[in-house]
């Protein structure tokens, strides 16, 4: 590792997956430069007990310890500067999350926070995605997980406002979402519709960065919701076993992708936006980019 380098390490303990990150930082006279170092994605899917038992069974907090002991180690072997641990819907929603929370920091030393859907979205925004954008044009940025679904509207690389709905891939997959939440969410995309005119939104998460893998677009190249329900077709059309065999997609990943689909489609039609942007970052790079403007205010 160069010696101008920095490395932190970011935890989502996610509905669908348990990702442990490790980034780079490197820091340069134009800048600091964020760079992956490693990721380590566990298909611990905690709201299969979440949102139908209201609790997580003992088998998924002990594959939990499991990877938060390896975790330990792999920070100290890459010698990190410091760290956060975030577990969103599944936990923070499970009756005895708090409990699990207790004992993971007991056994392993590693404390999680329970975050709510606001600060998951604040997290996302740390990317600094949007400064990158066009000026004075409205964006959405929409992080789909296996719980719940973040908005961030935000212009001029400014957050104007930010939502959480308890519309995720599982909950959608079980059929598990109140029509009171789809209302909800309608009515807050059409009120930013009207107010704020958003043209893109910037779309994260594991299954809008399969799709756009699938499409073969440019990295930053626009999809449309054409190609979006082009592809929606295709995927609707393949078995379970086909799109794992035929796209090469993951079993956790093949049987959600088609609401995950489907919710970005919605998210299109009320909010009026004609394309995505799929930068292919979340909230572990959103925690990177925190722990290193905390990292620089305590230099300073």
């Amino acid at each position: 590792m160069m010696d101008s380098s920095l490395c932190f390490a970011s935890v989502d303990i996610g509905s669908n997956a348990v990702r442990l990150f490790f980034g780079y930082v490197f820091e340069t006279k134009a800048g600091p430069v964020f760079k992956k170092a490693s990721l380590v994605r566990l298909p611990i899917r905690l709201g299969s007990d979440s949102f139908h038992k209201k609790a997580i069974n003992r088998e998924k907090i002990d594959d939990i310890i499991s990877a938060m002991h390896a975790f330990k180690h792999l920070m100290e072997a890459f010698n990190v500067i410091s760290y956060r641990a975030c577990a969103t819907s599944a936990m923070r929603d499970a009756s005895n999350g708090k409990e699990v929370v207790s004992e993971i920091l007991d056994l392993t030393g590693i404390n999680i926070e329970l975050i709510d859907g606001e600060s998951e979205a604040g997290l996302i925004f740390e990317n600094h995605i949007a400064e990158k954008l066009e000026a004075n044009e409205a964006f959405i940025y929409m992080d789909v997980g296996g719980g719940s679904t973040e908005f961030t509207l935000f212009r001029d690389g400014q957050k104007i406002n930010a939502k959480s709905f308890n519309i995720g891939t599982i909950r959608l997959k079980d059929d598990l979402v109140e029509q009171k939440t789809w209302n909800d969410l309608r009515s807050w995309l059409n009120e930013i519709k009207i107010s704020h005119q958003p043209k893109k939104i910037i779309g994260s998460g594991g299954n809008i960065n399969t799709l756009f893998k699938l499409t073969q677009l440019k990295d930053m190249q626009p999809l449309t919701r054409r190609k979006i329900e082009s592809w929606l077709k295709i995927l609707k059309s393949l078995s379970f076993d086909e799109k794992i065999y035929q796209l090469g997609l993951r079993p956790d990943r093949a049987d959600v992708i088609v609401p995950a689909t489907e919710l970005f489609i919605e998210a299109m039609e009320h909010s009026g936006c004609k394309e995505i942007i799929v930068p292919k970052v979340g909230l572990v790079d959103g925690i990177i980019h925190q722990l290193y403007d905390e990292y620089k205010k305590g230099k300073n």
